[in-house]
């Protein structure tokens, strides 16, 4: 089993995470990239600005540029095949905006169950289980990315289809949202304003709502969705590690998310067998085996089957808010918890680039182990 602060299905890639919400950086190692491949600083950046605090109004004001520096397994910008490691300082630190969590576990958050499981807690923000942590798996996915890129012209791009109970059309069957999927960028993703939902007649609303919260010292939580196209067929394996339990464990790991589902998802379970199925065809054009209708999200029997990849992501309101709130001391003794601090009324737009992160090191991972078992059969096939 890897280490509680990595990520790996024990095949070909594995990165490691580092760093508390208040520790001098914060950063990764990503191991197992293939040698020769450029990357540089560049590559990585746009995803960490698009992640970074203080964005907007509906964000956290704490500053932090995030500007990422790459340290070791690369050189004259190309990969050298050996362990990259990449780090990010903390700047914008106020760790005196905690001493209230001596006394108090915040409600809902962490604080209560580290000091449980280590015996010790960080004394400043979330420690370990803060946001901040996600900055080594955006810029590990950086990298993923660009591989998936370069072997497949993959594509991954993820957005906010709800905030609290507005919501934008996500009916799989729905030929609006279908070309939503197929014709999203993150261009329009980011263009869409602060709370990017490429949806405009509901993002308005979705940003009222964050506003309102916000001014109430109070928070509300989301849905991010995201697609994958242009992914190979064949990704993913039999039974345990089937690809959308695979996508699964990512997107949980993710902090503050509370649930996961991948094509019609719940909403499928209300929905016949006989209207539920994707009829396969082939394509004219192509000659390429496709299915008529995708409920099944691009995974039937936990393999990819070529069509676009697309699944939800659900993020609880964050657990740290600015008013009082009843609780309890560590002694037992009944008190009132009134946090401090900069936090997001609300996380899904900074959570859009941590889905697409998250999904690039799982499929590049199961990219890889394909390309070595397509590669071991080609040796049988040539030797026989």
């Amino acid at each position: 089993m890897p280490p509680k602060s990595q990520y790996g299905l024990g095949w070909d890639l594995e990165v490691t995470t580092y760093g508390e919400s208040h520790c001098k950086s914060v950063g990764c190692i990503v191991d197992g990239v293939p040698p020769g491949m450029e990357i540089t600083e560049a590559d990585i950046q746009p995803q960490l600005s698009r992640r970074r605090p203080g964005q907007s109004a509906l964000s956290t004001p704490r500053n932090e540029a995030d500007a990422v520096q790459i340290q070791s397994g690369t050189e004259f910008g190309k990969t050298l095949g050996t362990p990259i490691g990449m780090l990010v300082m903390n700047k914008d630190q106020r760790p005196h905006d905690y001493s209230e969590t001596d006394l108090y576990p915040r409600p809902s958050h962490a604080d209560y169950t580290y000091l449980t499981k280590y015996g010790i807690k960080a004394s400043s923000g979330g420690g370990r289980s803060s946001a901040r942590e996600t900055i080594g798996r955006v810029a590990a996915g950086a990298i993923a990315e660009k591989f998936l890129r370069l072997a497949n012209g993959v594509e991954i791009v993820a957005f906010v289809s709800a905030v609290g109970p507005i919501a934008m059309d996500r009916d799989p069957r729905s030929p609006k949202f279908q070309d939503v999927l197929q014709n999203i960028t993150r261009e329009k993703v980011d263009a869409a304003g602060p709370i990017r939902c490429p949806d405009a007649d509901v993002a308005d609303q979705m940003v009222r709502l964050v506003e309102e919260y916000r001014d109430k010292h109070d928070s509300i939580g989301g849905v991010v969705t995201c697609v994958v196209r242009n992914l190979p067929t064949g990704l993913g394996e039999p039974v345990f590690d089937k690809l959308e339990a695979l996508l699964g464990h990512a997107m949980l790991s993710i902090p503050a998310t509370k649930g996961f589902e991948v094509g019609s998802g719940f909403a499928g379970t209300a929905v016949p067998g006989s209207q539920h199925n994707d009829m396969f065809r082939v394509d004219p054009e192509t000659g390429r085996f496709r299915t008529v209708t995708n409920n099944s999200g691009g995974i039937q029997g936990g393999i990819s089957n070529g069509e676009n990849i697309y699944f939800n992501v659900a993020f609880k309101s964050p657990a740290t808010i600015c008013q009082e709130q009843k609780t309890a001391s560590y002694k037992g003794d009944d008190g009132v918890l009134e946090a401090r601090g900069r936090h997001d009324p609300n996380v899904v737009p900074r959570a859009v680039p941590i889905v697409e992160s998250m999904a690039s090191l799982v499929l590049a991972d199961t990219l890889l182990l394909q390309k070595a078992r397509d590669g071991a059969k080609d040796i049988i096939n040539k030797a026989q």
